[in-house]
């Protein structure tokens, strides 16, 4: 019986299945009605008869996907539900997070609807968190006996290889378990993602789910099996260079979410806002004779125009939705330059006093008030956001 209820489809649990679900297998799905018939039939193949799953696909798709999902799910023997979300918030990350908080088992699968994840592979990847005692268990290309034959030409190959590159390097303790942090097939403990929810949420940005998971969740333990990518059975691949870009933002702002980690990234952005600071005002003093101090505050003006636009869209994007951007920028300039006038008397102490030239003297003060503006931007400036029920935050 397949019944619709407002705007997600749901397809009904069948009458056999009584027992609660020890397994959720959660698929995001874009476009993909082409490939769903051989999907439900192999997981159908996979699954153990005495093992009781729910099968949920969460729907971005713009063509009929979802009816496809409905039609096919008649001819599943086990219990098929499928919900096509209005806004495709977080993109792929969002439909899985959404998945989860929609599932009921101890066990969340999640793996995508191209058939390059094989479904045989989902009993085994249980079996192994079970005898294990692990609480995420990564399908990998990586990892002995794994293969990535499904990538699509050396590009892709490339991109994969140095995202994967990229990831390890800037997470190398939370990931040192896992070879493809990129891997898209994985089993993980509700109990890891119900401690993701507790501590700061889980806050998923385009396709690369796992990566949100073992940053945010902390798996206690990490197993891996390996697997060989398949090519797709049909469509098209959703992976652009849009989001080759997402990737790299939600690399930033996990990186970011480390409150040490943050102040080091806010010293990098403070010290390339010197830049058109330092510049401005030598222009303003050697090319317009102009006094250092007036020089000066307008030179600073630049900085921390510059500051603001990279610090509100890297380092506190998660941060920032209490407040309209005009009104972060207005108190983000304001504090700006009360820092200003705490450093005129110091700067002139230093030209005057020590006979230090006025840019280099501009470059020390900066330095000094550093601290003190970290702390108030970090913890007074971009509050904590409001939870977002959806996503957890």
């Amino acid at each position: 019986m397949v019944t619709t209820t407002g705007s997600p489809l749901h397809v009904s649990v069948p009458d056999a299945v009584s027992a609660p679900p020890a397994l959720s297998l959660v698929v995001p799905t874009f476009n993909e009605a082409a490939n769903i018939d051989e999907l439900l039939s192999r997981i159908c193949a996979a699954l153990p008869k005495d093992l009781p799953v729910e099968v949920l696909f969460v729907d971005d798709s713009t063509d009929n996907t979802p009816e496809v999902i409905a039609d096919a799910a008649l001819r599943c023997a086990v219990p098929v539900a499928v919900h096509h979300r209005a806004e495709a918030k977080g993109g792929l990350g969002g439909a899985v997070v959404e998945g989860i908080a929609r599932t009921t088992a101890p066990w969340v699968v999640v793996m995508d609807a191209d058939l390059q994840h094989p479904p045989q592979l989902v009993p085994e990847l249980i079996g192994c968190g079970e005898q294990s005692g692990a609480e995420l268990v990564v399908a990998s290309r990586y990892a002995d006996g794994g293969s990535r034959g499904g990538l699509a030409g050396t590009y892709r190959r490339l991109v994969s290889g140095s995202s994967t590159a990229l990831a390890k390097a800037v997470f190398p303790r939370v990931l040192r378990g896992i070879s493809d942090p990129m891997s898209g097939f994985f089993a993980i403990r509700r109990t890891a993602v119900d401690r993701g929810l507790r501590g700061e949420g889980l806050r998923p940005l385009g396709y690369k789910i796992l990566l949100e998971l073992a940053v945010r969740c902390r798996p206690n333990g990490i197993a891996e099996l390996p697997y060989e990518f398949s090519e797709r059975f049909a469509g098209e691949s959703k992976s652009t260079l849009r989001e080759g870009l997402r990737f790299l933002r939600h690399l930033v702002l996990l990186r970011c979410s480390d409150a040490r980690a943050r102040m080091v990234v806010f010293g990098l952005i403070g010290a390339s806002g010197f830049l058109p600071n330092l510049a401005l005002l030598w222009l303003l003093i050697h090319g317009t004779g102009m006094h250092y101090v007036p020089a000066e505050v307008i030179a600073n003006q630049a900085g921390l125009f510059w500051n603001f636009l990279l610090m509100d869209s890297l380092v506190y994007q998660n941060h920032r939705r209490h407040r309209s951007r005009p009104l972060r920028f207005l108190n983000f300039a304001v504090l700006g330059n009360v820092d200003l006038v705490a450093r005129i008397p110091l700067l002139a102490l230093l030209v005057t006093t020590l006979g230090i030239g006025p840019v280099t003297a501009t470059a020390i003060s900066l330095v000094l008030v550093f601290a003190l503006r970290y702390l108030i931007v970090d913890r007074l400036l971009y509050l904590k956001r409001s939870a977002d029920p959806a996503l957890g935050s």
